[in-house]
Order: structure tokens, then C-alpha cells, then sequence
């Protein structure tokens, strides 16, 4: 027989949900205790060990690397929203429950976990652990095997002896210059959430709701050339339209269509070199015949976004 998880995973899951977009990333240590108590209330198959190593990464990267480990038997996805059933048509191997449990906000019933959940052993520990530290870094450092400075130690530091200054140049490291961002590849591919190029609202929210965004609220930098959005659980980068293609008149729309190919191609390009797909999201249909007549080799999907 089947059990549904308790109201309070239900809840603890949809309290994941944010109704405001971010504006900058959570510290580390904030997004790696917020992420462990989220995996808390998943099964997992391998003791939530994989979940520990990769707390740290956002949320939806923990997913992407961690999915296989989950208990899939004992879990239920529900796309309430009707996003993953669209945005997966450029990655469905990725799967509906893949997308959903990705989502940076999950509606209640979206996730159903069957059965009673128990905490994984790794990630049980690894918050017993944060709790020990947080409360009392006395005792968690001898546990260690260190020994850690009380406040008040910390606070009151012991008079130093003058001694002679040390002659120009010695007793200091030299700096240590900076690696350039493109000096590997993994550097220059690295996806870097950037406060948002548009002001357009109607466009910003259209991206942040149709891939659906990894990062509500954001752009993402890849090779230098900013993005509209970064797909939740895939490695697709989007360029979203909303203007009132339909509305121009013919010439206006050739201009329009010529600069935006040029737009397009170098995206697409910076996207490929990175490893990611690139997909373009549009408003209407006449605007995604009129991109594809230009380039058939481009992806191009109708959002529906209003203006």
C-alpha cells in the first residue's frame, strides 16, 4: 500500500518556493545548509551522500548531478505549472520529474514523495554537524581535534612584544596576480548569474517563467556574452523576444530580422564552443517563421509571452 508523505514535507517543500526574484546569490554556507534541508525531505539510494559533496553548487546544479541517486520508486512529479510539459521540448531526455524537482519554485503537490521519509545517514550528519558548529564551536572544535578561541579571546588579543621592523621587502609574500576569466575553458564557460541588461518587465518575466530560468531575476554570462536565461535541469541557454514583431511593417521586419540573426549566430556560437544548446523563444508564430526562413538551423519556440 502506498503512503503519501506527511502535510509537513509538503509544505516544507513548497516553502522552497519564492515569490520574489532573487536579486544576488545566498552566501555559501547559507545555500549549502538551505540545500541539505531541502534534500532532507527526498529519498535517496545512496545514503544522500551525493547531495553532501554537492550542496554548495545552486540548487538546480545539485539536481542535475545528483538525480540518479534519488529512490525514483517512491517519488511522484505533478507539473502543476504546465512549464516542464513545454520548456522539455528542447531536452526531453532530461524527463518531466527532473525539470520539476529542479524548478526554483515548486508548487504544493508538485512533488509527492511516497512512504514515510527518513533522513539519509550523510545528510543527517552534515546538519547535525552545522548544528554543533553553530551552537557550540568550542566543543565541535575539540571533536576535530583543534581547539578553538572563545570569543572573548577572539575579542581580546594578547599585547604583542615590539620588535625590531623587519627590513623593506622581507616577511610579506609577493601578490599573487589574478587568473584572467578566459584563461581555461572551464573559466570562460562558467555560468555566472548578472544582474538583469533588459528594464522591459513584460520580457524579464517571460524569461525567468518560460525556460523556466535557473536563476530567477538574472541574466547568465557564459563566454563573455550574456544570456536571457539558463534552463532548470538543462544545459540550454535561451535568447527570449517579446516584442510586437507582428505589428512592424514588411521593412521594418527585414531590419529587424537582419540585426537579430546576427544576435542570434554569435549566441549560438559562444553557447556551442561552452558545451550548452541554444534555444530562441519568440511571441508569435509569424516571428518564428520569419527567424527560421533566415536561418532553418536556428531552434525556435513560441512562447505565447504577452506584451
Amino acid at each position: 500500500m502506498r503512503f503519501r508523505a506527511c502535510i509537513a514535507i509538503l509544505l516544507f517543500l513548497s516553502g522552497c518556493a519564492s515569490t520574489e526574484p532573487l536579486t544576488k546569490e545566498p552566501t555559501a554556507r547559507d545555500r549549502r545548509i538551505a540545500n541539505l534541508q531541502r534534500a532532507a525531505a527526498l529519498p535517496w539510494r545512496d545514503d544522500g551522500r551525493c547531495a553532501v559533496h554537492e550542496a554548495s553548487q545552486p540548487w538546480p546544479d545539485l539536481v542535475e548531478r545528483c538525480y540518479p541517486a534519488l529512490d525514483h520508486d517512491r517519488l511522484e512529479f505533478h507539473d502543476t505549472t504546465g512549464r516542464c510539459a513545454v520548456a522539455s521540448t528542447g531536452a526531453a531526455a532530461m524527463g518531466l520529474g527532473f525539470c520539476v524537482l529542479a524548478a526554483p519554485e515548486i508548487a504544493v503537490g508538485a512533488v509527492i514523495v511516497l512512504g514515510v521519509v527518513v533522513v539519509a545517514v550523510a545528510i543527517k550528519e552534515a546538519l547535525d554537524a552545522y548544528e554543533l558548529r553553530h551552537l557550540y564551536p568550542e566543543e565541535a572544535g575539540t571533536s576535530r581535534g583543534t581547539k578553538v578561541a572563545s570569543r572573548d579571546a577572539v575579542s581580546k588579543p594578547k599585547p604583542k612584544p615590539k620588535l625590531e621592523p623587519e627590513p623593506a621587502g622581507q616577511g610579506r609574500q609577493p601578490p599573487v596576480p589574478p587568473v584572467p576569466v578566459d584563461r581555461t575553458r572551464r573559466a570562460s564557460c562558467e555560468p555566472v548569474p548578472v544582474p538583469r541588461a533588459s528594464k522591459d518587465r513584460a520580457h524579464n518575466e517571460c524569461a525567468d517563467w518560460f525556460p523556466p530560468n535557473r536563476h530567477p531575476g538574472m541574466d547568465v554570462s557564459v563566454g563573455g556574452v550574456r544570456f536571457d536565461a539558463l534552463q532548470v535541469g538543462a544545459r540550454i541557454l535561451w535568447e527570449i523576444k517579446t516584442h510586437q514583431f507582428d505589428s512592424y511593417n514588411a521593412f521594418i521586419q527585414g531590419q529587424e530580422i537582419e540585426d537579430e540573426i546576427k544576435q542570434l549566430n554569435k549566441e549560438r556560437d559562444i553557447a556551442l564552443a561552452c558545451g550548452y544548446d541554444f534555444m530562441i523563444g519568440v511571441s508569435t508564430e509569424a516571428h518564428r517563421l520569419a527567424l527560421l526562413k533566415q536561418d532553418s538551423s536556428f531552434k525556435v519556440v513560441v512562447t505565447g509571452c504577452k506584451r
